[in-house]
């Protein structure tokens, strides 16, 4: 979700300090930049299991003090364990079976010396000790830190969001996408009156005697490190059964307490989102740790079975339709693009943020499915590609590997107009729809790589999708379809393409549809006459230059 305001900004101040920035400054990069983006040989050799996050939170202070306790396996011998924290937050400490231990800090990386023999495949477990004041979000969530707002009767409306920033930013974690942890419990103690809601499901509130409550939240699944939230507010709770392919699920609304009522109307569109990508997407990847949509005082963000919302109650993008035909506005865009992050982004994750279209091309591309589902093709059509007119071609959509740097904005809008236009390639919309529901069955609670994709993708569909890729996600040019018609004959050839880029067409003419398999040589075919009309399917994300 992190780069969909920028897009957004863009839209409406025309220029955007990226558009501004030459290319050789995005391209230098900093010792906390490897530090924070790469596998590190101080990350390397352990493996996440378990995390208990047990903290309290002061929002009369904006302070955060408790501890991380992080089980671990052993893969092989070290001695040093890297944990990540963001300034001006603090680790106090680092214990190890009651030993406290050495901690070393390099900016936002922090290094524990270990005392005791890490034998290979033992677990292990450090607690880590911290506090402080973290960053306050100014724009979340693309600055991320912490939310610390009132709601319009005076309390506490506290909320985190941390993508591409790092969820280090407001805990101690290993702070890297290439290994999520298998279960994690959250433990928030709060003020009175307050509730705090995380990702998974509610075991138990504990009450203190200083009038604050404990909440603990358990996650059951795989988590990735920004999809960990808290949400602390004057909230509500109301929740519905959604029937689902495997089984009951619990879908749990939290609200402020005097939004209860248009939060009842609005989210009625949560099962029809469910009904619909588990059509696409297959089974809700979360079962066991129900959805929850979780009001915020910002726009919104995928949260594992946490998702937030902010949108205001009402359809669109905060009421605008993102892709001027008027179908934008037969949904709410948090409620349908966040919770399809539920299956890309949470279920399918990239390992290394530069293949962040992963997250957000299938997302943003969901918005259409949704469409198709409900409204038919026709709307999904109209949808995807009103919002071409979003697309900047600035830089490729893949970004800059181990330096925490993720690529154009473009994966959202184009990633979903190269889906569907890849869609039109595969031709059959059955076999289209086991290939997204295959992509998140064989790759269930993974995180993945560009290249794991993509041949995926090359294999399900029967097409080498080496160029087609190269093409979408590598380049910045838009394919473009040179043709002319003299002598009874159609002439035809692409130009701004990669090498071996073959794309093949469905074009109509005089009436007729057919398909034709342009490269960057010149063909013919022979048509009826001088004044043969031609055209390419509008579905096809192309550019067409009549000569």
């Amino acid at each position: 979700m992190k780069k969909i305001a920028f897009i957004i900004t863009s839209l409406v101040l025309s220029v955007t300090i990226e558009a501004q920035t030459p290319l050789s400054e995005k391209q230098k990069f900093t010792h906390q930049d490897t530090l924070r983006g790469s596998i590190t040989p101080e990350r390397e050799w352990w493996d996440l299991s378990y995390y208990h996050l047990d903290i309290e939170v002061d929002p009369d202070k904006k302070f955060i003090k408790g501890k991380n306790t992080i089980q671990y396996k052993v893969l092989y011998p070290h001695s040093v364990l890297q944990i990540d924290l963001q300034s001006p937050l603090k680790i106090i400490k680092a214990v190890q079976n009651n030993t406290e231990l050495k901690v070393k800090s390099d900016g936002n990386a922090h290094f524990i010396s270990l005392i005791e023999d890490q034998k290979v495949g033992s677990t292990q477990s450090i607690d880590v000790y911290y506090e402080g004041y973290p960053k306050e979000a100014i724009r979340a969530p693309w600055d991320g830190g912490v939310s610390w707002k009132k709601d319009d009767n005076g309390n506490h409306f506290v909320a985190t969001s941390c993508q591409g920033l790092g969820a280090s930013v407001w805990w101690p974690n290993k702070d890297h996408m290439y290994d999520e942890v298998d279960s994690m419990l959250m433990s928030v103690r709060v003020p009175k009156n307050l509730m705090n809601v995380s990702n998974g499901k509610l075991r138990n509130i504990e009450k203190h005697k200083d009038n604050t409550s404990t909440y603990h939240w358990f996650v059951n699944n795989p988590i990735n490190n920004y999809g960990v939230n808290i949400n602390i507010g004057d909230y509500v709770n109301f929740s519905e059964d959604y029937q689902g392919e495997k089984g009951t699920l619990k879908l749990d609304y939290y609200v402020l307490r005097d939004n209860l009522d248009k939060a009842k109307e609005q989210f009625k569109q949560t099962s029809k989102m469910m009904k619909a990508f588990e059509h696409w997407f297959g089974p809700y990847p979360f079962y066991e740790d129900s959805f929850k949509l979780v009001e915020v005082p910002y726009l919104g963000m995928e949260h594992q079975s946490s998702v937030t919302y902010g949108n205001k109650y009402q359809n669109g993008y905060l009421g605008r339709d993102l892709s001027g035909t008027g179908w934008g506005l037969k949904f709410d865009f948090i409620i349908i693009h966040e919770a399809g992050h539920e299956w890309f982004a949470n279920n399918i994750t990239y390992k290394d943020v530069a293949d962040m279209w992963i997250h957000e091309s299938f997302t943003n591309y969901s918005e259409n499915l949704y469409l198709d589902y409900h409204f038919g093709t026709t709307a999904s059509e109209d949808y995807v590609i009103g919002t071409r007119k979003n697309i900047q071609n600035d830089i490729p959509i893949i970004g800059h590997y181990n330096v925490n740097k993720e690529g154009s904005g473009d994966m959202y809008y184009k990633g979903a107009n190269m889906l569907h236009t890849l869609r039109q390639l595969v031709g059959n919309d059955e076999k289209w729809r086991q290939i997204l529901r295959g992509l998140n069955k064989d790759f269930y609670h993974q995180t993945v790589t560009t290249r794991q994709i993509e041949d995926y993708l090359s294999d399900k569909t029967g097409y080498d999708l080496s160029a087609f890729f190269n093409q979408y996600l590598r380049d910045t040019r838009i394919p473009t379809l040179e043709y002319k018609i003299k002598d009874n004959q159609l002439h035809y050839r692409y130009t701004n393409i990669v090498d071996h880029f073959d794309l093949p067409l469905k074009v109509d003419i005089d009436g007729k549809t057919e398909w034709i398999h342009p490269t960057n040589k010149w063909q013919s075919k022979n048509i009826n006459s001088e004044n043969s009309k031609f055209t390419v399917d509008r579905n096809f994300y192309i550019n067409t230059k009549k000569l």
